[in-house]
């Protein structure tokens, strides 16, 4: 079944991207159901966990620091790179910046479930670089961009409680009061959480059909590009740090994958609206970037 469900994912994410393109009245007014999808897709992931499994993610923090590491050293320097070489208006340059600035998304939990990673490792690396991202984001966005930008803390924690902690810690309640199904279990999380987030991935377009399609090749490009090189990088240094292969693939996905709703809200609110663009569409593109890589690792895996 999760085997299915990953090889559904990539193509059912572009199909149901072109059909939030061509009828984006029929999804754009579900756009209260995003947080409460991630939720469940959260969920879903922790019925599948034990606490067993976050001790020893506990056990080994030198995964979770190396991922923090790269996640901001890494993906801002490749933001700024690629912005400059293919010259981005200010504000577009801005965005994209900004991308880089921000801590990994939940996006690269759902990812790592399905790519057959360390999810625990990836769940605890997404809170622990959210957290410290309260403090680093506006320092590195300003050794960037030259500006000191005011992350919006208490969002930030209200939304990794909500969104991850809570909807996880009741999956794992649920593996440990259900643990004679979990077999049952292991078959259906797998499904829900495709379905979720291929759901997730349609709002999301219709909701930015217009900015999709007025930033430009160019602007679209750079986040490809950003988007790709951290995933890439990600693995091959995680690699030359010694880490496993498995947890190389999950700091890569962490890396690559950016909390880029938090960062088109912050270009918006503090460099204008043109500035969100990037985020906008990094969120769109991330999550069909990070199907493919599932499909593909799932492959190679055999898992």
């Amino acid at each position: 079944m999760a085997k299915l469900a990953v090889k559904i994912f990539p193509a059912g994410a572009v199909l149901f991207s072109i059909f939030a393109c061509i009828f984006p009245s029929s999804l754009s007014h579900l756009g209260f159901l995003i947080i409460p999808l991630l939720g469940l897709i959260m969920f879903g992931m922790g019925a599948t966990l034990s606490v067993g499994d976050f001790v020893n993610a506990a056990k080994n923090p030198r995964a979770v620091l190396i991922g923090i590491a790269l996640q901001f050293t890494l993906m801002p320097a490749i933001a700024f790179v690629t912005s400059t070489l293919l010259q981005l208006p200010r504000e577009l340059f801005i965005g994209v910046v900004m991308v880089g600035c921000v801590a990994g998304g939940t996006a690269s939990n759902v990812i790592t479930y399905l790519a057959g990673g360390n999810v625990a490792l990836s769940i605890t690396m997404t809170a622990c670089s959210t957290a410290a991202g309260i403090f680093i984001t506006p320092l590195v966005s300003a050794l960037y961009l030259g500006k000191t930008v005011d992350v919006p803390a208490a969002e930030m924690l209200k939304s990794i409680v909500f969104v991850v902690a809570i909807p996880v810690a009741a999956g794992v309640l649920v593996n440990r009061i259900l643990r004679k199904h979990r077999d049952i279990i292991n078959k259906v999380s797998p499904v829900l959480s495709v379905v979720s987030i291929i759901f997730v991935i349609g709002i999301i377009v219709s909701l930015n059909v217009k900015t999709l399609f007025s930033s430009g090749a160019l602007t679209i490009t750079a986040v490809m590009i950003h988007n790709t090189a951290g995933l890439v990088l990600g693995y091959i240094c995680a690699r030359l740090l010694k880490c496993d292969k498995t947890t190389a693939l999950t700091i890569a996905i962490e890396v690559g994958m950016q909390n880029s709703g938090l960062a088109a809200a912050i270009s918006g609110k503090f460099f204008g609206a043109a500035s969100a663009l990037p985020g906008a569409i990094f969120s769109v593109w991330h999550n069909v970037s990070g199907a493919i890589l599932a499909s593909f690792s799932r492959r190679i895996t055999g898992k």
